[in-house]
């Protein structure tokens, strides 16, 4: 029999984040300090929407691009936050969670060996959507000593006649870096004198602890050649309703829509309702979850200090990245040895590319009480690593 699998497919390495989660589950009293997901409700007046719109039936399909008031709403939100404008009828389309965006995005936009610039650390699905889409991945690896921040001379370095998108990922998973309006207008330049194409990943941009958070699109000359990806998970909590959006130019944002037509349909229509509700009406619980993830944002930050443990300080999502080369371990050694060892579960750094070596990704979406246990424990196995 033949062969049936795609060699593309099987040439894409799985995720190093699963290795992690599939020995927690056999495990008992794990703290996880592993996973990038809100340890909040989702805020009640929001569910009572979802269940709101299932009283009253409204179970049908949506319209491909999503509802038409959801749209408005985001076109809302975007003015407000960011003072941009999109028109909700052709430049906006509601996805199921932001890496739909992202994968319709790439597919949408690439032809075959065309480049993406990836910077790294980042989130582990946009090289495996780069090469699904049959583009060509180039990483970009970002430095602890510019605090994983994008500068516009590691853009031009990495920029080839072939190259055609940038994706910039930041808030960053995994790092926590954050780039100010400064930064952006520094590659900014770079993209437009090469002619670049943006996929802005921003689905951590309401939580931000320094400054408001400053998006590409508000950059001069940056809207009409960006795709800006967001949604509902971080920010509201809202992780398993399934549901994002992108926004852009209408020439890109309706052959993305295509794909969505042909491949999804629609998001879930109970998500959207919820959604329209926490635009209207949830800002307040996003400062009052922000508030609580720079509680224990500083927290950590105060107990690497004291443990002697180097790490930069993070101002966006909710991860600190800390550096681990002293010990002599890989990062994958230090956080299996940990997990084994101590019962606290963290993610390698190399989970999010190579240049994470050294590094470990600890995620504060977890109660205060749950970090302050995992900060003993990690403290006492420093200590023991020290002494040899």
């Amino acid at each position: 029999m033949r062969n049936p699998l795609a060699e593309k497919v099987v040439g894409i390495k799985p995720s190093g984040i699963r290795k992690f989660f599939d020995i927690v589950q056999d495990m008992d009293d794990v703290i996880s300090l592993s996973v990038g997901e809100p340890d909040f409700d989702t805020p009640w007046h929001i569910r009572d929407e979802g269940i709101y719109s299932l009283e009253k039936g409204r179970t049908f399909y949506t319209s491909n691009a999503g509802l038409k008031e959801l749209k408005e709403e985001i076109c809302r939100y975007l003015k407000r936050k960011q003072n941009v404008e999109y028109c909700p009828q052709d430049e906006v389309f509601v996805t199921v969670g932001g890496s739909e965006g992202i994968d319709a995005a790439l597919r949408a936009m690439l032809n075959p060996g065309e480049e993406v610039l990836i910077p790294q650390p980042s989130y582990v699905s946009y090289e495996p959507c780069a090469i699904l889409a049959n583009g060509v991945p180039v990483i970009i690896e970002l430095k602890a000593e510019n605090e994983f921040r994008l500068t516009a001379q590691e853009l031009e370095d990495a920029i080839t006649d072939k190259t055609k998108i940038l994706i910039l990922p930041f808030p960053n998973n995994p790092t926590g870096a954050i780039m100010e309006r400064k930064d952006l207008e520094e590659i900014a330049q770079v993209i437009i004198k090469h002619d670049l194409f943006v996929i802005s990943d921003e689905i951590y941009s309401e939580l931000t602890y320094k400054d408001k958070h400053v998006s590409i699109v508000e950059i001069p000359g940056m809207q009409e050649r960006t795709i800006l990806i967001n949604g509902f998970s971080k920010a509201y909590a809202m992780t398993g309703w399934r549901l994002g959006y992108a926004c852009g130019p209408k020439a890109i944002i309706s052959q993305m829509l295509k794909i969505h037509q042909f491949a999804i349909m629609c998001a879930p229509t109970t998500s959207q309702y919820a959604a329209v509700e926490a635009l209207r009406n949830g800002d307040e619980d996003v400062e009052q979850m922000r508030e609580s993830y720079n509680q224990r944002r500083r927290y950590l930050m105060h107990a690497f200090k004291e443990m002697g443990l180097e790490c930069f300080e993070p101002f966006g999502a909710f991860y600190v990245f800390p550096c681990i080369k002293e010990f002599g371990l890989t990062s994958d050694e230090f956080a299996t040895r940990f997990l084994q060892e101590e019962k606290v579960a963290i993610v390698p750094g190399t989970a999010f590319g190579d240049c994470g070596e050294g590094f470990l990704r600890v995620s504060y979406a977890a109660s205060l009480e749950n970090i302050k246990i995992a900060m003993r424990r990690l403290s006492e196995f420093i200590e023991r690593l020290r002494k040899g």
